[in-house]
């Protein structure tokens, strides 16, 4: 597969993923508007709605990072990229993609451990919902891996000149 290839794939993949969690987002908002209204209005008990908005939350955290990555969206400091020549600057953003890389492979490997451990054990959460918790659990993994393929596709950009550093 040619570079282009590639990264154009894997910024697809980022993009789909950030649709996903602005989606998951717009969902959380909608059952806590359904909660207030069920609890407060209707005066009648609620049980899952706490637990579905703090999974989708935590999910859309993960699952959009990928999508931060590519647009350079994370908060950043420019100030030592700034006295750098663009030699140094592409050295710093050379270092600072493999760095990403190393943190998302242990993130990855962590992940896919605890999904398997939650997979294997049937694992449930303790409330009286009982969510399967493979399902919130994989989230972790699934962000992770993409955004460890957004630093490789950045990288990829950055060694074939066609991107000037990575922020």
């Amino acid at each position: 597969m040619n570079p282009e290839t590639f990264v154009s794939l894997v910024r697809r993949a980022s993009n789909v993923a950030g649709r996903l969690a602005a989606a998951m987002i717009a969902l959380s908002i909608a059952i806590v508007c359904q909660l207030v209204f069920t609890r407060y209005v209707l005066n009648a008990p609620t049980t899952w709605q706490t637990e579905l908005v703090t999974y989708l939350l935590v999910g859309a955290t993960f699952i959009g990072c990928p999508y931060v990555l590519m647009l350079k969206g994370h908060v950043s400091v420019d100030l030592l990229p700034h006295y750098l020549t663009a030699r140094g600057r592409r050295w710093l953003a050379f270092v600072g993609a493999l760095a990403g890389i190393l943190f998302c492979a242990v993130l990855l490997s962590s992940g896919c451990e605890l999904l398997y451990d939650a997979w294997s054990g049937k694992w449930h959460s303790d409330t009286v919902w009982a969510v399967p918790l493979w399902m919130p659990y994989s989230a972790l993994p699934l962000g992770f891996g993409l955004m460890l393929l957004q630093y490789v596709a950045d990288l990829v950009t950055l060694l074939h000149g066609s991107g000037d550093t990575i922020s």
